[in-house]
């Protein structure tokens, strides 16, 4: 409660900042969310087609994609494969800053996975953001993928 009787926000005046190289070995920080395909948005179906993944203290932000043409056509016979690999490219590009994202490519790592993971109503969304810790974030982003796009 605050000094007014009503609920405090529990937020702190100083903001937290993240110490990126405590120079300590081991396991670091990392956030992902998975790329969905969403052929018709109306009816909110998706397929998993890949994975982003965003470390700061790695210095790490990559992607993966793969599109599974039979999947994708149980939800929507006329999808228009083409059209989803050019976007998941585009999302691809925005992780390598490649010129063709534009000019988000400028912004730093953090800033680019905060743009990919923004809530969005389009074929290519992404769901929630998660956490964990890793050595090794190119390792965890391709055994994410395995189990969670490819479903092996």
């Amino acid at each position: 409660m605050s000094a007014r009787g009503g609920l405090s926000s529990g937020l702190n005046s100083e903001p937290a900042v993240a110490n990126v190289d405590d120079g300590q070995a081991g396991p670091k920080p990392f956030s992902y969310a998975l790329v969905r395909a969403v052929p018709r948005v109306e009816r909110g179906e998706f397929v998993n087609v890949g994975v982003v993944l965003y470390s700061q203290h790695h210095d790490f932000l990559a992607c993966t994609r793969e599109i599974r043409p039979e999947r994708l056509r149980s939800l929507d016979p006329g999808i228009d494969l083409d059209l989803l690999e050019a976007v998941l490219q585009g999302f691809c590009s925005v992780c390598e800053g490649a010129p063709a994202a534009g000019l988000i490519r400028e912004q730093p790592l953090r800033a680019r996975f905060g743009w990919l993971t923004a809530p969005r109503s389009s074929v290519v969304q992404t769901g929630p953001v998660h956490s964990g810790l890793a050595a090794d974030p190119k390792a965890v982003l391709t055994g994410l993928h395995r189990r969670l796009v490819l479903l092996a």
